[in-house]
């Protein structure tokens, strides 16, 4: 498929993608960079991150990669689509987006380069580095944008939100992630570098009032949100004195209870999937919204 993409800064000719990277010029370059960004997000985070949680096998990472798979089984119309992954991080999506839909031209992004160039030598799918409020891709550019746990390390993201739907193709979707209830908001989402968590109800309206029809609005991680409610209740009780001492609190509660409670948490949260397609839950650790830019625009 010939997709064009925006020429770099520092670069006159347009970038040519030859499956295993870029030529630009007489360049070949294996990440095509635009505007940095590293206010929410930066390459220790992912270096925690990554091992934290096991090499994207933490469960609710599991889970959560799945449902974009499942959205993405149910909005995929036609072949050849284009997908752009924002946040692609340590590429754990793209590599399942990249095994179920192999048809799909696919794109991977992120804020950082150091993220991209970490998976850059084997993904053979086009990256791209830029800050999603000064997003340098063209309007009318994709027809599926996955944006999980992105907006909340956005400090502009109701900005962020227009960007979507500019570079989005007409009748084109959106996948989004975030974690729900802003009352919960405590160390562990100072750690991760959160400016805010979310109310199901203000993301919708978010969306709709930048022209967005609302396919679907839901939460995950409902059956396990009791639990998580009480945890994060209990955190926000708690004085942390340094970054060292909240950095070691969220290692343990990422942890806690050991693999057999995280291979049990999984099923549940497979459970809930399966069941999360044809009901929607009132409440849950996560905020999901799939949103659609309209075949004919409002003016």
């Amino acid at each position: 498929m010939d997709i064009k993409f925006p020429t770099p800064p520092g670069y006159n000719e347009v970038p040519i993608w030859t499956s295993d990277g870029f030529k630009v010029g007489s360049e070949k370059v294996s990440i095509l960079k635009y505007t940095e960004c590293d206010i929410g997000w930066d390459a220790s985070l992912t270096d925690f991150h990554e091992k934290e949680v096991e090499a994207g096998n933490y469960y609710i990472d599991r889970a959560s990669r799945l449902h974009a798979c499942f959205e993405l089984e149910s909005i995929k119309k036609t072949k050849n689509i284009v997908i752009l992954e924002i946040g692609s991080s340590s590429g754990y999506l793209l590599r399942d987006i990249k095994k179920s839909f192999p048809d799909a031209f696919l794109i991977g992004s992120d804020c950082i380069s150091e993220t991209l160039e970490n998976i850059a030598a084997d993904s053979r799918i086009p990256l791209i580095q830029f800050d999603l409020v000064k997003c340098p891709l063209p309007d009318d550019y994709v027809d599926v944008i996955i944006a999980l746990n992105v907006l909340e390390h956005i400090e502009n993201d109701t900005e962020a939100l227009k960007q979507i739907y500019r570079i989005l193709k007409p009748g084109g979707y959106a996948i989004i992630e975030v974690p729900a209830n802003q009352d919960l908001y405590d160390f562990f989402d100072e750690q991760l570098k959160h400016f805010r968590r979310y109310n199901l109800k203000n993301l919708r309206k978010m969306a709709t009032n930048e022209n967005f029809r609302i396919i679907r609005a839901s939460h995950f991680g409902f059956f396990i949100y009791p639990a998580f409610k009480i945890v994060k209740l209990w955190n926000k009780r708690k004085n942390q004195p340094n970054i060292q001492y909240s950095k070691t609190n969220v290692k343990n509660l990422i942890h806690m209870g050991g693999p057999f409670n995280e291979y049990i948490l999984y099923w549940i949260m497979l459970v809930e999937l399966y069941l999360g397609k044809v009901i929607s839950y009132p409440t849950g650790i996560r905020c999901l919204l799939t949103i659609q830019k309209p075949i004919e625009e409002k003016h």
